[in-house]
This record gives C-alpha cells, structure tokens and sequence, in this order.
C-alpha cells in the first residue's frame, strides 16, 4: 500500500525526523486562504501516488503571493502524466516553505530480496535525477546491507561530511529503520534529503510503501488509503479477496496460484501478445469466487480475448466451469474464451462447458493455447 507524501512526512515527525513546514490543499476556493499560512516563497507539490512529480510539472516554488495562487490553482486539478505511473488527476496539493539548499542526498531502506535482508541506499547525488545516477555512476550510490543490526557510521562518513552532519544524518537512518520495521514498511525514502546553508538536515521529500498482509495489525495505517488512488478493477478485486493486478495488454488469464499465473503470461508473451492483467483465484475458490474473477476481467476495455488456465487440486475443475458457465450466461461477453483445464474433474469440467451451449475453445496443452492465442 502507498500513501502520499504529506501523510509519510505526518509519520517522520512521529519519529523526530525533521520536515518543513507545510499545509495541505484540497479545494480551489481554500488556496489564499492556505498560502497566509505558509511563508513566501514556497513550494507547491502535487499529492498523488507517482514518482517524477518534478518532472511532470507537479512541483513549482513560486517567488510571491501572486504567482504562487497562479501555480496552486494550475497544479490543482491538473492531469499529471508521469513516466513512472501514466496520467493521475491531482486532488491534493502540498504548500510548503522553501528551504535554503547547501547539498542534496538520496536516502531509503528497502528489501534486497536477492541476500534477504533490508538494504540501506545512501547517495551524495540526490534529486530529479537519482535514476540517472544510478545508471551513469554507480560509484555514486552507496548500499548497505543489513543482516544483523544496524551501523550506517561507516557509511556515512565515505559522504564527506563534517561530523556534526553525521551525526544527524545517522540519527534521521536510525529513525527510518525504526519506522520501518515498526510499521511493517516496504519501502522508505527521502529524496532529497538536504543539508541546508543553516546546518540543518531535512525530509524535502517523503515516500512510504507498506506490506498489504501486514496492514491487519495497523489500523492508523489502513485509515490513510486513498482510495482514488488505486486501479478501479485492482479495488474491487480486493473486496472480492482476488489477487489482480492490472498491465497493459489485450489478453486477459485467470489462473489458480502465483507461479502458474507467472508461466501463463510467459505463454501468452510466446504467442506474440501481452497479459492484460495478473488474475489469481486461489486454490479453494468457489464457483461463485470464479463467477466475479470473470466478471473483473471483462470489465477491462482493452480485453482482446481470456484464457483461462486452471490446475484442478483443491479448486476443482467442474467448480470453475460452473463458474465460468454461469457468468457468460449472465455477462454479454464478445470475446474469445480459451480455457486449459488439468486436474480434479477434468472431464466433467470439459462436459459443463461442452454442453452449455455457449462458445468456448477448449484446449488440451499450452502449445494448443499458444496456437490459438496466436491467431486472435
């Protein structure tokens, strides 16, 4: 789960890492009103799920009062289109104070899945331009990996830095960690963190990404979801307890299990078309699960065709095609429908769809279900 900024920065000062002074904005009609809050110059930021925000024309400073109602009112409403997360319409914005950069870092804590353990990234070359960095000079992007505990001095001290700012740097590292592990996070980064021409360290930015299985054991953090940020068909999926997630192809699959739905989009890769959406039923769905799995994939306008790929051990096959029977009786469908069924009740399973009446290809193998994929 993400949230926005001014929520992950609300979360830093719980842990005394220090942010600047801001007010967030909501309505047109509220601007003036927030700007008389904020001094002059200062920084108005988009609020919305997406990285690149600067470079999308979502973070202006504006110099006087004027032109800082001009910027709010622009950015405000505006569609921001993205390279990290295509177009997303700004409810919210962030007015903030302006700060008096000496330096700018890059700073997070993620999960290094490859020697399992979390990783702390630390750069002197923060900002817009971080990815870059990382591709031009790697030298740049310092990493830690910690197995044990905690020790970012080392680390630090190949920035440069006097040893005062040290110390708070590794006081803001230490706090981050701790939020982290307490709040079950993915993912925390300040980009930038600053070193101000006063000597002061700060969260310019703030970015949090959460485990969705540990979200049980944190109600504050699931009362900050904002749901207009997320994929209309991912949100339903979740109150039907589905695991989808969307992508930009044409071929929609329904699968039971991660790793099957992983090979059934490299099947489809293979017959020159893209999946149009991650779909996984689980191993005990009902016929009535797999009824509104169907109905989610449909409901994507790009959809060019759905194949359906099932491994019958504790879903049964004759319970998917009872599903699926019953949801094209019920649903115009206009697509193609393939389904591959091995397993539990096989036969029976390819008896209901045979004789529903109804239009499905019935497929023995995957490289029959690349052949027809192929076609479409």
């Amino acid at each position: 789960m993400k949230i926005h900024e001014y929520q992950a920065k609300e979360l830093f000062k719980q842990y005394e890492i220090k942010v600047p002074n801001s007010v967030l904005c909501e309505k047109h009609e509220d601007i003036e009103c927030v700007l008389n809050q904020v001094p002059i110059p200062c920084v108005i930021k988009a609020q919305v799920h997406s990285g690149a925000r600067g470079k999308a024309g979502g973070v202006k400073v504006a110099k006087d009062f004027d032109s800082a109602i001009e910027v709010a009112n622009n950015i405000l409403g505006m569609e921001l289109k993205s390279s990290q997360a295509g177009i997303k319409k700004v409810n919210k914005i962030l007015i903030e104070e302006c700060v008096d950069i000496e330096k700018e870092l890059y700073l997070s804590l993620t999960f290094d899945r490859t020697n399992e353990c979390i990783a702390l990234i630390l750069s002197t070359e923060g900002g817009m331009d971080i990815e870059n960095v990382a591709k031009a000079t790697p030298e740049k992007i310092h990493t830690l990996q910690i197995k044990e505990y905690l020790n970012p001095k080392e680390l630090v001290q190949k920035l440069g830095f006097n040893n005062e700012i040290n110390k708070k740097i590794e006081k803001i590292i230490n706090s981050l960690y701790k939020l982290m592990i307490e709040k079950d996070a993915t993912l925390v980064e300040i980009n930038p963190l600053v070193i101000t021409k006063q000597g002061d360290v700060i969260a310019l930015d703030a970015k949090i990404n959460f485990d969705d299985n540990a979200l049980f054991r944190h109600e504050d953090i699931l009362l900050l979801k904002d749901e207009t940020e997320e994929n209309p068909l991912e949100l339903e999926a979740q109150k039907s307890s589905l695991s989808y997630i969307k992508l930009d192809g044409t071929i929609g699959c329904m699968v039971n299990g991660a790793g099957l739905a992983m090979a059934t989009m490299d099947v489809i890769k293979l017959a020159g078309k893209d999946a149009a959406n991650f779909l996984d039923v689980g191993g005990g769905a009902s016929s009535e699960k797999i009824e509104k799995a169907f109905r989610l994939l449909i409901s994507d306008e790009n959809l060019e065709a759905v194949f359906i790929n099932i491994f019958g051990g504790i879903l049964r096959c004759d319970f998917l095609a009872e599903g699926v029977k019953n949801a094209i009786k019920t649903l115009n469908v206009q697509v193609p429908v393939i389904v591959r069924m091995e397993g539990t009740n096989k036969e029976l399973g390819t008896e209901i769809l045979n004789n529903s009446g109804l239009k499905f290809t019935v497929v023995n193998d995957l490289n029959e279900a690349i052949e027809v994929i192929r076609k479409i």
